[in-house]
């Protein structure tokens, strides 16, 4: 990750950093396209269970705040997973935004309560597209563990949101797959004698409570949950990974792992992780995170030592 390269406590500042390329964003969009266009989008539906469960968590929190907004941003929205569930009680109008064309255009307009506009454009350059200060809401739903250059990608966030404008979002978390990542690497030591990335590398909540800090959010939130889903074999799972678009696509990753490996892998995960049903789980760690841009009107932590009970009698 970029920040790995910075001082923790440091400030961002997103013009003098040089992010390390972790990610093929190229190949990542092809991905995203061929998932979204393989059998006229069908089969990108029948995967979407995974993203839908976490949008509607995510819609909960969303709908916590008690304001009504004109216009969202989807930020790394895919078809609309999130802003589907916006109602004209919420807002007015979604913005959705995604470097997938194909994926951004899959599903019609009719399946959303509220106004849509749809917007071609990569989500590491938000600026480029969204002018500073014009934004009342920026949701990002499963999109942000794909940038490379994750804190500043944060700071054109706030930059682009109105003062005490608020971001909410949810990104898969370091121990997603943690039971397919583990076996393809034991796997690999046994048939190969190495090991290489096959499932990304992700953040955790320190991380990311940290960078919104350094970002310049205020008023943090940040929790995490578990989804875990079975599936009757190591082998549908990749399936499915490969037609949400998700498969890997760190830079310098190998394209082709040996058939041999993979039944290793395949049998080395039920042995492992197994259900007694037969099954396999696959866990996916998701981190929800709110901030708010800094306002006068926002409420602000009393200076410390003001107050005036002794915690001593409370307790």
């Amino acid at each position: 990750r970029a920040y790995a390269s910075v001082s923790s406590s440091a400030p961002i500042n997103p013009n003098s950093l040089g992010p390390f390329q972790v990610f093929d964003r190229n190949a990542k969009r092809a991905q995203k396209d061929r998932a979204a266009a393989r059998e006229g989008g069908s089969r990108s539906r029948t995967v979407d269970y995974v993203r839908d469960e976490i949008a509607d968590r995510l819609v909960e929190r969303f709908q916590d705040i008690k304001r009504k907004f004109n216009t969202v941003l989807d930020l790394g929205s895919g078809p609309g997973h999130f802003s589907k569930l916006l109602d004209p009680e919420t807002a007015q109008k979604a913005l959705l935004l995604d470097s997938s064309d194909k994926l951004l255009r899959r599903d019609p307009d009719s399946e959303f309560e509220v106004e849509v506009e749809r917007i071609h454009a990569d989500e590491e350059a938000l600026l480029q597209t969204i002018p500073p200060n014009s934004q009342e809401a920026i949701v990002s739903c499963l999109s942000l563990h794909w940038v490379n250059d994750l804190p500043g990608v944060l700071v054109q966030i706030r930059e682009a949101l109105k003062p005490d404008g608020v971001f909410l979002g949810a990104l898969f978390g370091g121990d997603t797959l943690f039971e397919l990542r583990t076996s393809l690497q034991l796997a690999e030591v046994e048939r190969e004698g190495g090991i290489s990335p096959h499932v990304s590398p992700m953040t955790d909540s320190r991380d990311m409570s940290n960078l919104l800090g350094r970002a310049g959010f205020t008023l943090l939130t940040v929790d995490v949950d578990e989804i875990k889903v079975a599936y009757p074999s190591m082998w549908e799972l990749m399936e499915d990974i490969q037609d949400m678009g998700e498969s890997n696509a760190v830079v310098g990753r190998r394209q082709i792992i040996h058939r041999d490996t993979l039944a290793a892998a395949s049998a080395i995960y039920k042995e492992l992780h197994g259900n007694e049903d037969g099954t396999v789980p696959a866990t996916f760690q998701v981190i929800y995170v709110i901030g708010w841009k800094p306002a006068p009107n926002q409420p602000k932590p009393l200076e410390r030592g003001s107050a005036q009970t002794n915690l001593k009698d409370v307790l």
